[in-house]
């Protein structure tokens, strides 16, 4: 097939779930012999900071400006097996209404962030990079959220279809491998700074660290205030690249997943952070959600740690042992579930119950 994304970027993970969710995707449908364009705008804030500025097992297509690259629109799209439009490209509304006013098609929504959709979908029905009116334009709706989500988006917002497509990961370069010196520590951290996911930073990290100073800690991801970690046992970093993650996941004891309040609220919300520290062995702490259990079981996959004294409880006595135990079970039922083969399978029988 010769598929078609547009997306809010491939080139860069900076700041972003987006880039390492479409590689993973994309290579695995590389690798089974389709031709997928990638087509994304050259947004300053990502062209400053790549880290794969030429993907090769994909055709990259950057632009500056809509209204001059959208002649082209036609002679990318016109001879494409399905067209994926992903959450937070600019310009949705546009391509999806040239599109289907061309009869060129089908096309699918692609939305890596169904909770923060919704949110705002239910306030004012739109977002920035999608109005409720356009959904019904798309054959399918693939969502990073199932559960009750996806029944709202059939019966409110008029969803042909809302069907679960959940980020994955590429298990050849999410994998263990050996710990490197500056990623070793108790407790680790990947995340970019976001005011709601604050409080249980504080609450899983910030305040163990201050119950445990003899102990290290890393946060790493951008845009954290001044004075929000306060403590000198936690190192920052500001940026750690795809190629490195591995590392990072498999050089601490253990790593802490925090889920966004609007995932919370829906449920059945994975990020991709969990799916990549779970492919590494690691052994994750998380905070807990309706769905959780769907995907990795409390206590034999994940720990489900309720407040800063069960964090430290863990980080003292866990043995190495149940620790290792606890990241390979994981991993291997990621492997299973949620590898970008497995995925990249699921949407090939999407695309074919279109036809």
């Amino acid at each position: 097939m010769k598929i078609v994304f547009f997306g809010l970027t491939i080139t860069s993970a900076w700041g972003n779930g987006h880039a390492t969710t479409y590689r993973s995707l994309i290579k695995a449908l590389a690798s089974r012999g389709h031709h997928v364009v990638f087509i994304e705008r050259d947004a300053e804030w990502y062209r400053n900071n790549r880290d794969l500025p030429e993907p090769d097992f994909c055709t990259l297509l950057l632009y500056d400006d809509w209204q001059q690259f959208h002649p082209t629109l036609r002679s990318i799209c016109v001879d494409a097996d399905v067209i994926v439009i992903g959450s937070y490209f600019a310009d949705t509304t546009l391509v999806s209404q040239q599109l289907t006013d061309a009869g060129i098609g089908p096309l699918l929504f692609y939305d890596i962030d169904t909770p923060i959709t919704l949110a705002a979908l239910r306030i004012s029905g739109r977002t920035d990079y999608l109005e409720a009116a356009s959904i019904p334009m798309f054959g399918a709706y693939l969502s990073f959220s199932g559960g009750p989500a996806l029944r709202e988006l059939e019966t409110r917002f008029g969803a042909r279809r809302a069907v679960p497509f959940y980020c994955s990961v590429d298990p050849d370069v999410y994998r263990p491998v050996p710990i490197r010196p500056e990623y070793r520590c108790d407790l680790s951290y990947l995340g970019t700074y976001a005011a709601d996911r604050q409080r249980k930073l504080l609450q899983f990290l910030i305040a163990p660290a201050a119950l445990l100073p003899d102990r290290e800690y890393i946060v790493a991801g951008a845009m954290y205030p001044p004075g929000a970690i306060p403590h000198s046992n936690i190192r920052c970093i500001t940026h750690v690249s795809p190629p490195d993650h591995p590392a990072f996941y498999s050089s601490a004891r253990f790593t802490l997943n925090i889920t966004r309040d609007d995932m919370v609220a829906a449920g059945y919300s994975p990020s991709v952070r969990l799916f990549e520290a779970s492919a590494c062995g690691a052994c994750v702490l998380s905070d807990d959600w309706a769905g959780l259990d769907d995907f990795f079981t409390p206590g034999e996959q994940i720990l489900l740690p309720r407040n800063e004294h069960d964090v430290t409880d863990i980080l003292l006595n866990l043995t190495d042992e149940q620790r290792v135990r606890i990241g390979r079970s994981a991993r291997e039922r990621t492997l299973a579930h949620h590898s970008s083969a497995q995925r990249a399978l699921e949407f090939e029988a999407i695309v074919s119950s279109l036809r």
